[in-house]
């Protein structure tokens, strides 16, 4: 799947608070090594710039309009093209930051067994991973798949992501490769303009997908069907807004 940083940034704001709230919690002073991985635009890894210094970090990302976006925005930062579903660091690591990215990787519970394995003694691996697939956004990207015109191109499969497991299933496979785990849940609530502001951010992350495997025959039409789902799933609020319920859940994990 192709990524667009320019719709990913449309929502930088909002999209950059799970990494500033998962930064907070990372118990690191000071990081000589450290990788942003699956850095996307450069936004979280920016946030690891300013805490540990422009030397100390890096980012990796498998999409170049990404890739491209980050390096402009941090021209003094070195970033790298790698497919996290293989990729290994060369040499230990004080900290490994990922945002938003593991949810896209069915298998991402032996990856961070894996990359546990990747950071020095006391190092940190810090992901942030949405758990919103039971949201009326997300919901409604299904049911639209198969109610539609479409429908046969979807018949007989979900392209859906995988569920995150329970948190319990992330403790007992890093407990054993770590020294201390915390696992928590935020439920973040952003008061957007309207539905059709809940469709231009999911336009820059999940419903991708759907777009692409409805081909550009079918993208207005699954798009005009997917906004009026998501007008009557997202009431207006006194002010006339509409409260985009967004959880995500948080892993730190110390080696």
């Amino acid at each position: 799947m192709v990524w667009s940083a320019q719709q990913y940034v449309k929502f930088e704001d909002e999209r950059t608070r799970p990494p500033r709230d998962l930064l907070a919690q990372v118990p690191l002073e000071h990081v000589s090594r450290g990788i942003d991985l699956g850095c996307g635009p450069g936004n979280s890894t920016e946030l690891l710039v300013e805490r540990f210094g422009p030397d100390a970090i890096s980012g990796l990302d498998s999409d170049d309009d990404m890739l491209a976006a980050a390096a402009k925005r941090l021209p003094y930062t070195t970033f790298h093209k790698a497919d996290l579903a293989t990729w290994q660091p060369d040499r230990p690591q004080n900290l490994l930051f990922a945002n938003a990215v593991f949810q896209w990787l069915p298998n991402h519970l032996d990856i961070f067994e894996r990359l546990m394995d990747g950071l020095a003694k006391g190092g940190v691996l810090a992901v942030q991973m949405p758990d919103n697939l039971d949201e009326p956004s997300h919901r409604a990207m299904e049911e639209t798949a198969h109610d539609g015109p479409w429908a046969p191109l979807f018949e007989g499969q979900s392209i859906r992501r995988a569920p995150l497991p329970a948190p319990s299933v992330y403790y007992d496979r890093l407990a054993p490769k770590a020294s201390r785990v915390e696992i928590w849940h935020t439920i973040y609530n952003h008061p957007l303009t309207d539905a059709a502001a809940i469709v231009e951010w999911v336009k820059g992350s999940g419903l991708r997908t759907y777009l692409d495997h409805a081909g550009p025959e079918h993208r207005d039409g699954f798009l005009k069907a997917y906004s009026a789902r998501l007008e009557r799933a997202y009431p207006r609020t006194a002010d006339g807004k509409v409260l985009f319920r967004f959880p995500r859940l948080f892993i730190v994990a110390v080696h």
